[in-house]
C-alpha cells in the first residue's frame, strides 16, 4: 500500500474512531446516570423524600377506583413486616391482585405512597417460582 493510499484512508479512520468514542461515552453516561430513581422497600421508603421506585407485595383489602379517586391498597415488604399504604391511579395490569409482587414509582406524602399514574408493574409469578411450583 502506498503512502498516498494510506493518507486517503486516514480521515475515514479518524471519523470512525470519533463516532465510536462518542457512542462509548453515551453508553457509559446512560448506564450510570440513567437510573437516577432509587429503588426502595416499604421499610426504607419512610423518611425518604423525592420520587422513588418501591417494590413489595400488594396486600388487601383493595378499595377505590384506579380511574377515579384512586385504588387503595397496602404494600408489604417481601419477607418482612413493614407496610406502607398506597394510592394508585391509572391502568391496572391484568395480573394485579393481593399477594402479587409489584413495583411502583411515586413519592411518600403524609405517610401514604402516592404512585405515579401508569407506573404499576406486576411480576409474573411463573417466572420466579421454583421448579414444580409454577
Amino acid at each position: 500500500m502506498s503512502v498516498a493510499h494510506r493518507r486517503a484512508h486516514t480521515p475515514r479512520l479518524l471519523i470512525a474512531l470519533s463516532v465510536a468514542s462518542m457512542l462509548a461515552i453515551f453508553l457509559l453516561y446512560t448506564s450510570l446516570a440513567g437510573s437516577a430513581t432509587p429503588s426502595l422497600t416499604p421499610r426504607s421508603v419512610v423518611g425518604h423524600t423525592g420520587e422513588v421506585t418501591i417494590a413489595g407485595a400488594a396486600v388487601g383489602p383493595l378499595s377505590g377506583d384506579a380511574h377515579g379517586s384512586g385504588l387503595h391498597f397496602t404494600l408489604k415488604e417481601i419477607g418482612g413486616a413493614a407496610r406502607v399504604p398506597v394510592v394508585y391511579r391509572g391502568s391496572v395490569p391484568d395480573l394485579f391482585k393481593p399477594g402479587r409482587h409489584v413495583f411502583l414509582q411515586g413519592r411518600l406524602h403524609g405517610g401514604v405512597f402516592e404512585a405515579v399514574p401508569g407506573s404499576l408493574v406486576t411480576q409474573c409469578p411463573s417466572k420466579y417460582a421454583g421448579k414444580g411450583k409454577a
